[in-house]
């Protein structure tokens, strides 16, 4: 099947050569890089953080995350982890083949990831309903796609977020990426505080991007939960410390950080944006 995009001309633009510029614009933006990256063949990345509301407000700083990865080279497979912000289909799922549509073209499932995955971690269902109008996932295509055509994705949701499933399916992308050789890239699809006043948002964002830091999972979800920190996807990033911990990460950076009100100057409602990296 071919999963259309769900957010085109909503969240980035439609049209391919506007989608480039725009891509583009969050490299060179004041609170990007600063400038496009050249791909590189290191590999040494096991894992990111990248925000996914539109381009025009958390794109510069997604793009902090995608420079390191361009930089590193890409692997063979992403891995992309994301809350489900529809409520539709299982707690935890992903699709097992065909491909998903951008306005940069399509790319492959990999089925054979998608299906270890499956049978190595019970929890995961195949569920088409839950990526047909979920924007977490599709939302960092584009941005991999502007540099290669040369990869494929296991995205996944997940509507359960806490510890243990996250253990769960970091671990099962450990395994799998060991038993089938593949090389493997994880993308932790999240934003941070939701609609605060700055202050307030950046206080708390700090600290849980402390623990990011120190990968440390527990305590990230632990402070998520103390300080009551609306961020949409602390388990795709826990399950992401967990993965890259076990595929060989001993360093972590935060690359990044902004809310909206520094894109758009108002400041009494903002939601918070982090790019990290796990090598």
């Amino acid at each position: 099947m071919i999963r259309k995009p769900a957010v085109a001309g909503v969240f980035y633009e439609s049209n391919p050569e506007s989608l480039k510029n725009r891509i583009e614009w969050c490299f060179k933006h004041e609170l990007g890089p600063g400038k496009i990256p050249t791909m590189g063949n290191k590999r040494e990345i096991k894992g990111v953080m990248a925000p996914h509301a539109g381009y025009l407000y958390s794109g510069p700083i997604a793009a902090h995350s995608y420079y390191k990865i361009v930089e590193d080279g890409f692997p063979e497979t992403f891995v992309i982890l994301c809350p489900n912000h529809t409520g539709l289909g299982s707690g935890i799922s992903t699709m097992l083949e065909g491909e998903w549509e951008t306005p940069l073209g399509n790319v492959e499932i990999d089925t054979a990831f998608a299906k270890e995955m499956i049978e190595d971690a019970g929890i995961i269902d195949s569920d088409v309903s839950s990526h047909v109008r979920e924007h977490s996932c599709e939302v960092h295509l584009p941005f991999l796609q502007y540099f290669s055509d040369d990869f494929k994705i296991v995205p996944v949701t997940m509507w359960i977020q806490d510890l243990e499933t996250s253990y769960d399916i970091g671990n099962s992308i450990k395994k799998t990426a060991e038993a089938l050789g593949t090389s493997v890239g994880i993308i932790a699809s999240s934003d941070m505080t939701h609609y605060r006043p700055q202050n307030i948002a950046a206080t708390n964002d700090k600290q849980v991007l402390d623990a990011i830091d120190a990968m440390d999972e527990k305590l990230m979800m632990k402070r998520v939960l103390d300080l009551n920190v609306t961020m949409c996807g602390y388990g795709p990033v826990a399950s992401t410390i967990i993965a890259s911990k076990g595929l060989g990460a001993q360093n972590a950076e935060v690359l990044k950080y902004a809310t909206s009100g520094d894109l758009t100057g108002d400041y009494s409602a903002v939601v918070g944006y982090a790019s990290a990296m796990f090598w």
